[in-house]
């Protein structure tokens, strides 16, 4: 009988989707570096995709006519050259809702963490160099009464909501294309960018990466918050303009950011915004939890199963 070629393009996968597509295919597992997908797909029906690296014609090509469906094992798919893989008719999935709890963990501890400025505290840490018992301490900034502005209330943003509501926040606003019954229902005011931008302490972008988002947080915007505001982004890093930002945060323009994406990624040890000490950056880990990246894994897999059945994908995008 026939076994479908699967290849796995990353090799520190959960061993669970290893397990469900061995059961039905041939799988083919290989490091997530260009060089070596491209050593190792050609002549595979499935791509198993796990990286942020480019999906482009080139790896399509390499692939061969036969390439059936491709799934990422991400929400996001900016990384993918989706007409590319539209004009050859392959089947292409994501995972939207998979990561929703995770991110919305992240983009609560990167509030907090720019707010009570952790990256100053951190350095005078290993100074050995604790902060004096009077009055010249620095000084965070509140979370408990502040206003909160979502930028893309979609299921994170959701999330984020429900769990900043214990934290006492006052005001939850949030903007879009359009107001959504959601935001209605946990209590978020739906308004236009400038109002969020002017009234909110807090600005959490939680929006994919379009061509309209692109470069969407910029010096402009920066100069429409309040100097006192804090950053957050857990989206990708190309929906900020970054030199903007780092002027922004040099300046003095708003109070602090938090990072989870950057551009490039990962940044240089000598980058600027590494230096900056009201920025915290971490390296890209908002769905990395064991429970988040197994199930995605496991969801990856059955995905694929399903095209190569001829069965309904279970996230499709194409």
């Amino acid at each position: 009988m026939h076994k479908f070629k699967v290849l796995v393009a990353n090799d520190t996968i959960a061993q669970i989707a290893h397990d469900l597509l061995k059961a039905e295919c041939e799988v083919i597992v290989c490091k997530a570096e260009r060089s070596s997908i491209l050593a190792h797909i050609a002549g595979v029906d499935a791509l198993f995709w796990s990286s942020l690296l480019k999906l482009d014609k080139e790896i399509l090509d390499r692939a061969g006519p036969q390439l059936q469906v491709v799934v990422t094992m991400s929400a996001g798919y900016d990384h993918i050259d989706i007409e590319e893989i539209k004009r050859r008719g392959i089947k292409f999935g994501n995972f939207p809702s998979v990561l929703n709890d995770a991110l919305a963990d992240l983009g609560v501890l990167l509030a907090l963490a720019a707010s009570r400025r952790i990256t100053e505290g951190l350095l005078a840490v290993g100074k050995s160099c604790f902060c004096p018992t009077d009055g010249n301490r620095p000084l965070g900034v509140d979370i408990s009464g502040s206003t909160v502005g979502i930028v893309g209330l979609g299921g994170i943003g959701q999330n984020i909501v429900q769990r900043l509501k214990s934290f006492k926040v006052a005001r939850f606003l949030y903007t879009g294309h359009t107001e959504k019954p959601e935001g209605k229902a946990i209590g978020a005011e739906f308004v236009p960018m400038e109002i969020l931008l002017r009234e909110s302490d807090f600005v959490i972008a939680c929006i994919p990466l379009t061509k309209e988002t692109e470069k969407m947080f910029n010096a402009e915007v920066f100069s429409k918050m309040k100097k006192t505001a804090v950053f957050v982004n857990i989206s990708r890093g190309d929906v900020v303009n970054q030199p903007d930002l780092i002027n922004a945060l040099k300046d003095n323009m708003i109070f602090a950011a938090g990072l989870d994406v950057t551009t490039p990624e990962p940044l240089p040890p000598n980058h600027e915004l590494m230096t900056l000490p009201n920025c915290v950056i971490t390296p890209h880990i908002g769905s990395a939890t064991v429970k988040t990246r197994r199930y995605m894994a496991e969801m990856t897999a059955k995905n694929i199963l399903h095209a190569l059945k001829g069965e309904p994908m279970i996230t499709p995008v194409l």
